[in-house]
């Protein structure tokens, strides 16, 4: 039953709460100032492919473990013009050469990577210098009861939602991987507040 559940209920729900409306204005906000060669990191079944300003971008390597959820973002891809392809794998072992992405995207994956601060140190490592690290994701709640509440719904959280932490410290995780956060906003979107706490912004390389 769990292996149904996780095989194929859990990636139609997940898709679907991906594509609300308030995650999407959040996907607005980043993925248009991507440019040059980009990485995007869990890339998934294609949400942000329609975010991107595709006069910007030379290709795009979408990093992914899962190919069941990848053969959804067919007609995403079909309506992406740049060159696209998808590397099997996990965020925290990219196999792409240093310095090589002018710009690397993540977007509500962090939350859910075992170990972000590993994945975000291969972020790192394939970045240039001067290149940016394209973020918006959910995480800790600044409202200590409402942090509580998070702290108490996250065990049961991420075995019902495919590993996802409902209130993980992001902006932390970056300094503990050599990067710099140059921007930062962050707020509740609409939503449950528990899973509702938003941060988004560039990080560079330090």
């Amino acid at each position: 039953m769990a292996s149904f559940y996780e095989r194929y209920f859990l990636p139609c729900l997940l898709d679907c709460a991906c594509a609300t409306k308030p995650i999407r204005k959040q996907r607005e906000k980043i993925v248009p100032l991507a440019k040059g060669n980009v990485v995007e990191i869990g890339i998934g079944s294609g949400h942000n492919l329609p975010f991107y300003d595709q006069s910007q971008v030379n290709k795009l390597i979408g990093i992914d473990p899962d190919e069941h959820v990848w053969k959804k973002s067919k007609k995403r891809r079909e309506a992406f013009d740049p060159p696209i392809e998808r590397l099997g794998l996990s965020g925290e072992s990219i196999p792409l050469e240093d310095d090589s992405a002018d710009t690397v995207v993540v977007t509500y994956s962090l939350c859910t990577i075992p170990d972000p601060v590993k994945a975000l140190g291969e972020m790192r490592r394939i970045l240039k210098p001067g290149g940016d690290l394209l973020f918006t994701e959910h995480g800790k709640a600044p409202d200590a009861k409402v942090h509580k509440w998070q702290n108490r719904i996250d065990p049961v959280w991420k075995k019902i939602s495919g590993g996802c932490h409902s209130g993980r410290p992001i902006p932390e995780y970056f300094p503990q991987a050599g990067l710099k956060v140059e921007k930062l906003d962050e707020m509740y979107v609409p939503g449950p507040k528990v899973l509702s706490y938003n941060y988004w912004g560039i990080a560079r390389k330090t």
